[in-house]
């Protein structure tokens, strides 16, 4: 069995239950384990979370067992400790480390834990998931209005994330990343291949957006707040392209755009810390067009891509 930790906000929540739903469609016996949420100490110096995969309509998976979580890694506290201590070979178990892990897929009995958030893990399911990732009616007309709107006209969303990431202790890591000059040149990449693209303007900052980005194509979608900020996401999968932040948010944005021709920007680092080459980047995340902080527009063809042509 395959149990595929649960952790953190609903992008990543996503990825962990696109990862899951990835080995079911092979046909691997897996699990969620969601114990996460239940425990104030594992969630301690970091932003609070809630599990949100319920409020999708109809969206399935299995949470894994107490005793099926033990089976794996053994008993919690002190006790499992010891023994995991002693006896290392008894402990399945598996941490991310690297963006892409192939050999996870030769598992048959593990525990994983990560966010794993690169494409290619779960690329050929993507069609699946925009069918079983199914939003509810917000109850919202502007929702509703606005969407329609997406449909008919080039549109564009654009995410900007700031609010936990411009606090100190996450400065270092995701900060000077999506620049003001990245969003820039991002605009202009589109506007020279879609001159009449409207840009519809998602953040967690509404009066930062406001004072930047005022200009006349410019929407702001600001009243989806709280447990309504998932409506967010739903409006960003009805844009036929997208610019995204470092963020795991604005991927399944992306993600769950069902345009075939869209243009999907994205930063090319995700995390300060973390620098990939150019052509490998491009491997694993097929069909973005990556630009740096500087704004340096980097358009690879993956060679998987290039063989098709």
């Amino acid at each position: 069995m395959i149990i595929v930790r649960v952790m953190g906000g609903l992008g990543n929540q996503l990825q962990q239950f696109a990862l899951y739903r990835k080995f079911r469609s092979l046909g691997v016996e897996a699990r969620l384990d969601i114990s996460w949420y239940h425990d104030s100490k594992k969630q301690d110096g970091v932003m609070k979370r809630e599990f949100e995969l319920p409020f999708f309509e109809g969206l399935e998976y299995e949470i894994c067992s107490s005793n099926e979580k033990k089976q794996l890694i053994g008993a919690e506290g002190l006790t499992g400790k010891i023994h995991r201590r002693i006896f290392p070979g008894s402990v399945r178990y598996f941490e991310e480390t690297k963006m892409y892990h192939p050999e996870i897929f030769d598992f048959s009995d593990m525990y994983l834990s990560g966010y794993f958030s690169c494409e290619r893990y779960y690329a050929d399911i993507l069609p699946l998931l925009r069918e079983e990732i199914f939003f509810r009616p917000s109850g919202d007309i502007r929702d509703e209005e606005t969407a329609a709107m997406m449909r008919d006209c080039e549109s564009v969303a654009v995410h900007i994330r700031r609010g936990d990431y411009l606090e100190e202790k996450n400065r270092e890591l995701y900060g000077n990343i999506c620049t003001e000059i990245y969003y820039e040149k991002a605009i202009e990449y589109i506007r020279q291949q879609y001159p009449q693209a409207c840009f519809f303007f998602f953040s967690d900052d509404s009066d930062y957006v406001h004072q930047h980005y005022n200009e006349e194509e410019f929407v702001h979608i600001d009243w989806n707040k709280g447990e309504s900020s998932i409506y967010d996401l739903y409006l960003m999968s009805c844009c036929r392209h997208i610019i995204c932040a470092n963020s795991s948010f604005s991927f399944w944005g992306a993600r769950l755009i069902g345009n075939e021709g869209k243009i999907m920007v994205r930063p090319e680092r995700h995390y300060s810390n973390r620098i990939m080459p150019i052509k490998e980047l491009a491997e694993l995340w097929r069909g973005y067009t990556f630009i740096d902080s500087d704004g340096i527009v980097k358009e690879v063809v993956s060679s998987f891509e290039a063989s098709l042509e």
